[in-house]
Order: structure tokens, then C-alpha cells, then sequence
């Protein structure tokens, strides 16, 4: 987890749009422009109180200077309150007069009222400051440009009334306007340069957004669990698959939570406490006990993140993985590589199969023995069952085959389903076990009756394997959608499913029991989405014996009528 460095994220800061480059400062652009608008207030009341006590004092008994120092702080407080805040033009517009201009003209109006008396010239270095910060490069140094010309024009015209010091006004004044250019490329340096580390910052700061966005989401969509923990055991954060792992409801429903607060977390807590002890990463096999429920097989790796500071504490992030998943994963992998091979033996055991069969038959009417009797039922069993896997196989590859563009013929629901659970009941005999729900309209969906037939004996094969023998433990239901759409459910009062079974529900292959080949749900949903309709399970309450029960439902939803035609249409 410890980043080295020089490493370069795959995120890169400069893959994001290129107008981020032009996105303003508006804090920092804003907090400069009202400071230098608050300096102009502050310069004009400094200057309006200087001049009121230089007049009350009896000083100077012209109040004109009063007066324009009054008019100066009355401007400057209209910028501050009532102008926009918006970088200045890079032209001498009406803005830069009303802001930079004036700033210029009341200063070396005061400058030239005062003579030698008061030197006002300190004060342009705010308006060509201002102008290099909040304006650019050229404008600042035509505002130094203008206030040099506008000195050596002052030095002139005090030369010209005393002659002797002719040369020392005029140095003076070349010395500010040097200065005035020094303070405007300096300052207009400076800003640029805190302009780019400013934009550079706000791409930094989305691109670091944007991947711990994108990073969530991953982490949230992991199947794996992820735990970050302090020395204390205590849990930082956590996705949802490790906190379906860990199970504790009444801990899982804060942020933070201690990994020692429940006994069947211990196996966790001890991996911790030792990747801490020997400071470096530890990877084991851990047995979380849950209440109520069996033990979980959790493949655990613990990683630690580098210290930060002196005073600064790593964590420990914890990967978690569901051993029961893991396993059936590679029997799916190995399963489904094995399926390709399984239709070409399947046809090659079903004459075997079928000699076997007779030949059973036969021996059974030769025999009068009860045990022998019943080693020759073992064997028709089994034959029926291998007969059973042998033809799901061969089905798998008729489904593949099957021209999808053949359009179904329209088959009245109700009637089919009644028909279909009426012949599954005289052959299982479960009479109380079933129970119908069936809409009182007359549905009528394009779907194969034969594939009909197939997927929900099939639905009903599973639900009485799952659902006991409890009267109405299985209901099989018809009725429209709000959206009108056609639907059938299978529902049976049996436990709920493993997560990891429910993830690979309707893959070839896959079964949560040995002696089944796992073809009966794949081939429902082939079926389905050869006929425009899909299968979907989740879990659905059901009153059963004056009682609220949660069950297992399959749900099919037909195609539309109107789909179907257009599917026709455009084939």
C-alpha cells in the first residue's frame, strides 16, 4: 500500500479537460481585490484625516485639499461595495481609469499642491502593485511607464522655478521610476507564478476527487472484503462485502466499530495484533464464527501503510475472501471447461444408458427375491438420474442451436400454467404442497409451450427440494406489472441462499449440491432469453400457516405483446 514517491498515478492531473487550465481563482482572486479595495478606503480616510487636522490646526486654510481627499475616499468606497470583482482589462478601459487612474491623478495631485513640503511619491507604489497583481504584465508597466513620465515632468517644472537643484530632482525622480518598474515586474512575477501554483492546485485537487470517486466505487463493487484498522482493532472503513463477511448487524451499523467487540472475530484480531507485532504483512486462513449461523472460511491478507510524521500511526488494511466463493468459482471454471467436451459424451452414453435400462426391465420381470427387487430399483433409479443429467447436457446444446429468429406461438397463461402444475402434481403427488394464485385476466404471452413446460417443472423440482413438505410451501403465481407487462412467480417458504451461490444462480455448471449438474437454472434462463422474457430470484414475503414468512421467488417476465411485434417487423 506505501506509494513510493516519484510514482505517477494512472489518474493523471493533465488527462482532465484542457478548460481546466482556465478556471479563475474566485477565493483567492476575490480575497486580493477586496484587500486592495480596503487599501484604497483606508489610504483615502488617512489622507481626509490628515488634511482635516492640517486645516483645523490652522496650518493650511484652504480646504480644497479636504475637500478632494473626501471626493477620493467617496470613490474608493464605491469601488469596494458596488464595483464587480473581475480582473482588470488588458487596455486602458473605463475601469482601469476609475480604479488605477484615479489612484495616479489624486496622488500627484497632492504631490503638486503640497511642493516640497510633504513627498507623496511612495504612495504610486499601490496603484502599480495593485494593477501587477490583480491586472497584467503590460498594463503594470505602462502604469510604471506613466507615473516615471509623470515625475520627470514634476522635476522639470520644479527645476524650472529653482535652477540649482535641478539635478537632484530630476535623479530623484528617475530613481522612483526605476523603482515603479522594479515593483511592477516583480509583483506581476510574482502573481503569474502564484496564478499557475493556484490552477495547478485546483487540477491536483479534482484529480485527486475524481480517483477517490472512482476509487470508491470500485472498492464498493468488490466482491472481495477490505478492512482498514487501527492498532486498537478498531475498524476505519470497511465495504460492503467485508461487512457481510464479519455478519454483526448491531456492529455494522456505524461508521467505525471494534473488531474486538464479538468472540467469532478473534481469528481476525489475532492476524492484526501479529502484523503489528512483527511490522509486516501476514496472510492466513481464518474461521469467522457467526451467530446462528455456520462458521465462514475467510482467506485473509493484511497490508501495512507507511507512518507518517513523527508522531504519526500506520493501519492496516485487511483483504478479506470468501473460501466457499473461491471454491466455487474453480469448480465453475473447471466445470464450464469440461462442459464444452460434454455433449459429444453424453451422446455417446445414452445408448449404453438405454441397453442398461432394458435390460434392468428385463431382469426385474425374471426376478421374485425382494433384495434382488430392490438392487434392480437402485439401478433404475440411478439410471433415471444419470438419463436426467445426460439429457440436460444434450439440452444445453439444443438450446445454443436453436433459431432464436423463429417468432413463438401465443399461449393463454393461466391455462398453461394450471396444465403444466396439474401434470407435475399427479407425478409428485404433493396435493397440499402446491397452492395457485393465478390473475382472474386472461394473459395471453408468445412463449413456447414446450419451453413453458420445461422451466417451471423445473422451478417446482427446486422449490419442493428446498421448501419440506409443509402444506402451501410452494405458490405459483401470474399477474401484470404496473408497467403491463406479463409476469409468472415461483415461490417456496425455503431457506434463504448463500451470497456466493446466488452470484453464479444461473451459470452452467454450478450447483450448490453434488448430485446435481447444474444445468436446470442455466437452461430456464436461455430459454427465457430466447423468447424475449427473463428470469430474475430474490426474496419475497408470503403468508404461510397464519404466518409472515420470507421465501425464495423466481419471477418471469414475459415479453410484450408490443415488443414482439416490432421484433417481427424488424427481424
Amino acid at each position: 500500500m506505501q506509494r513510493q514517491p516519484d510514482a505517477k498515478s494512472w489518474f493523471d492531473p493533465f488527462l482532465l479537460e484542457p478548460g481546466i487550465e482556465a478556471v479563475e481563482r474566485p477565493q483567492e482572486f476575490e480575497r486580493l481585490w477586496r484587500g486592495f479595495m480596503t487599501a484604497r478606503v483606508m489610504l483615502g480616510l488617512v489622507l481626509l484625516l490628515m488634511q482635516s487636522v492640517v486645516y483645523g490646526l490652522g496650518s493650511e486654510r484652504d480646504i480644497t485639499l479636504v475637500l478632494f481627499c473626501a471626493a477620493y475616499c467617496v470613490v474608493a468606497l464605491g469601488v469596494r461595495f458596488k464595483a464587480g470583482v473581475r480582473p482588470l482589462s488588458k487596455t486602458f478601459d473605463v475601469r482601469w481609469i476609475i480604479i488605477i487612474g484615479v489612484d495616479i491623478l489624486a496622488v500627484a495631485a497632492l504631490q503638486v499642491t503640497h511642493g516640497g513640503s510633504v513627498n507623496y511619491t511612495p504612495l504610486f507604489a499601490l496603484p502599480i502593485l495593485m494593477v501587477s497583481v490583480l491586472g497584467s504584465l503590460l498594463l503594470s508597466t505602462a502604469c510604471a511607464a506613466a507615473v516615471t513620465l509623470m515625475l520627470l515632468f514634476y522635476a522639470a517644472w520644479v527645476s524650472a522655478q529653482i535652477p540649482a537643484d535641478a539635478a537632484a530632482h530630476f535623479l530623484q525622480a528617475a530613481l522612483t521610476g526605476a523603482g515603479c518598474f522594479a515593483i511592477a515586474f516583480l509583483a506581476s512575477q510574482i502573481a503569474t507564478r502564484l496564478t499557475n501554483e493556484e490552477q495547478r492546485a485546483q487540477r491536483n485537487q479534482l484529480a485527486v476527487r475524481l480517483q477517490q470517486q472512482v476509487n470508491e466505487l470500485v472498492i464498493q463493487s468488490l466482491t472481495d472484503g477490505i478492512l482498514v484498522l487501527d492498532r486498537r482493532c478498531t475498524v476505519r472503513a470497511a465495504n460492503p462485502a467485508a461487512r457481510q463477511m464479519l455478519g454483526a448487524k448491531s456492529a455494522l451499523g456505524v461508521d467505525s466499530f471494534s473488531l474486538a467487540a464479538l468472540s467469532g472475530w478473534k481469528g481476525l484480531v489475532d492476524l492484526i495484533e501479529l502484523s503489528f507485532t512483527e511490522n509486516r504483512d501476514r496472510q492466513g486462513d481464518v474461521i469467522i464464527h457467526h451467530a446462528g449461523q455456520g462458521p465462514l472460511r475467510v482467506r485473509v491478507h493484511t497490508q501495512l501503510t507507511a507512518t507518517s510524521g513523527e508522531n504519526g500511526q500506520n493501519l492496516c488494511v485487511m483483504f478479506l475472501q470468501d473460501q466457499h466463493e473461491m471454491e466455487a468459482r474453480m469448480r465453475t471454471e473447471k466445470l464450464a471447461s469440461m462442459g464444452r467436451m460434454s455433449a459429444a459424451v453424453a451422446h455417446e452414453i445414452r445408448n449404453p444408458l438405454a441397453a442398461i435400462v432394458q435390460a434392468n426391465a428385463l431382469l426385474e420381470e425374471d426376478i421374485a427375491n425382494p433384495r434382488h427387487k430392490q438392487l434392480t430399483q437402485m439401478v433404475q433409479q440411478n439410471a433415471a438420474r444419470l438419463e436426467k443429467i445426460v439429457e440436460e447436457v444434450l439440452e444445453v446444446s439444443r438450446v445454443q442451436r436453436r433459431d432464436r429468429a423463429k417468432a413463438a406461438n401465443l399461449l393463454v397463461l393461466n391455462d398453461a400454467v394450471a396444465r403444466i402444475c396439474g401434470d407435475w402434481q399427479e407425478q409428485n403427488k404433493p396435493e397440499q404442497l402446491l397452492r395457485f394464485d393465478l390473475t382472474g385476466e386472461d394473459l395471453k404471452v408468445r412463449f413456447e409451450s414446450e419451453h413453458l413446460r420445461r422451466i417451471l417443472v423445473n422451478l417446482l423440482d427446486n422449490a419442493q427440494r428446498y421448501c419440506g413438505f409443509q402444506a402451501g410451501a410452494i405458490e405459483v403465481s401470474t399477474g401484470i406489472s404496473m408497467s403491463g407487462q406479463s409476469f409468472m412467480r415461483v415461490w417456496n417458504g425455503g431457506v434463504p441462499m448463500d451470497q456466493s451461490v446466488q452470484r453464479h444462480l444461473f451459470e452452467p455448471f454450478f450447483s450448490s449440491e453434488s448430485r446435481s449438474s447444474g444445468l436446470g437454472l442455466y437452461i430456464c434462463r436461455e430459454l427465457c432469453e430466447e423468447q424475449g422474457a427473463s428470469i430474475a430470484y430474490g426474496r419475497s414475503p408470503r403468508t404461510l400457516a397464519d404466518a409472515v414468512i420470507d421465501g425464495n421467488e423466481f419471477v418471469i417476465c414475459f415479453q410484450p405483446e408490443r415488443r414482439v411485434n416490432e421484433h417481427r417487423e424488424n427481424p
